[in-house]
């Protein structure tokens, strides 16, 4: 039993089949089933079921998933470990809210690249549902969620703390009557979006129900349909502010237990964090604007 076979068998559980396995992991399929094969005899049982080409993992996979995904993450731990250098340098791939991604990171991304020029930085963005998940599922080292947040295998820090404002077209800036918020449609991103559930909470607070709700992918295809009079939305004031249809849409401010939402910096507790991601880190909290403690300001977010 080696890593090679480890990372073949949970990519064959994940993806279902041998064929979209062997696609993402650019082996050919007679390798991973042979190399599949080959760990069944090493561990003495089946692993999957075989269907047709589909590949259904067995009660004794499932045991042997669990700990493959430590192993490959313990190896990957190690290998870093070792590799790594005081001076930040290789790959690091951070994942962001889009929104975030817009109104906060372009004055910090050219700093950082500046002062350490060996960091491949990558952006990946997402929800912060998305984002969450693949952070706890080791798919990114750190991401740049919404608050609140709690789950014992994090760690967080506020770097940014957001206020959140409602935006409509211009001649509708009066939007503040329950019976007017009601005939609206709300444009949202999709489900996972933190800043949708306060959105929603807001509205709750106050019994309105909106008669329709659109989901968007990106946040200049929301502000572009506020300001066409399409509906509402939820979004940071420091977005709205310097936005380039600015001078279409119009902000409406919330009551601040709706309004402040705190933007963390997120990791697993239990994996080693390179030299360039704790660079990455120290330059969002030694930032123009001073970072908040999170123990002391999360009580602030309903």
């Amino acid at each position: 039993m080696d890593i090679t076979a480890l990372k073949i068998f949970k990519a064959v559980a994940e993806a279902g089949g041998v064929t979209r396995a062997a696609e993402r992991l650019h082996y050919v399929q007679s390798n991973v089933t042979a190399r599949l094969k080959q760990l069944e005899q090493d561990v003495g049982t089946p692993l999957f079921h075989r269907q047709n080409r589909k590949m259904i993992i067995t009660p004794a996979g499932e045991i042997l998933l669990g700990y493959a995904e430590r192993i490959i993450r313990l190896a990957e731990e190690a290998r870093l470990a070792v590799s790594d250098t005081a001076a930040p340098r290789g790959a690091l791939t951070i994942g962001t809210m889009e929104t975030t991604a817009a109104s906060r990171l372009p004055s910090i991304l050219p700093r950082y690249h500046e002062r350490y020029p060996e960091v491949e930085l990558n952006l990946q963005t997402g929800t912060t549902r998305e984002l969450v998940e693949a952070v706890l599922e080791l798919k990114l080292p750190a991401a740049l969620v919404a608050a609140p947040l709690s789950h014992p295998d994090i760690e967080q820090d506020i770097v940014f703390e957001e206020e959140l404002v409602l935006i409509t077209e211009r001649r509708r800036a009066t939007l503040c009557i329950p019976r007017d918020l009601a005939n609206q449609t709300l444009l949202v991103f999709r489900q996972g979006c933190m800043y949708r559930s306060y959105l929603e909470r807001w509205l709750a607070s106050m019994g309105v129900v909106v008669r329709r709700i659109m989901d968007f992918g990106a946040f200049d295809a929301i502000v572009g349909c506020v300001a066409g009079g399409m509906g509402m939305s939820l979004m940071p004031r420091s977005i709205v502010e310097h936005h380039r249809q600015r001078d279409m849409i119009d902000i409406v401010t919330l009551p601040p237990e709706y309004a402040l939402a705190p933007t963390l910096l997120i990791r697993r507790r239990d994996v080693v964090q390179t030299s360039a991601l704790r660079a990455w880190r120290q330059m969002l909290l030694d930032g123009d604007e001073p970072a908040l403690s999170a123990t002391s300001e999360l009580s602030r977010v309903p």
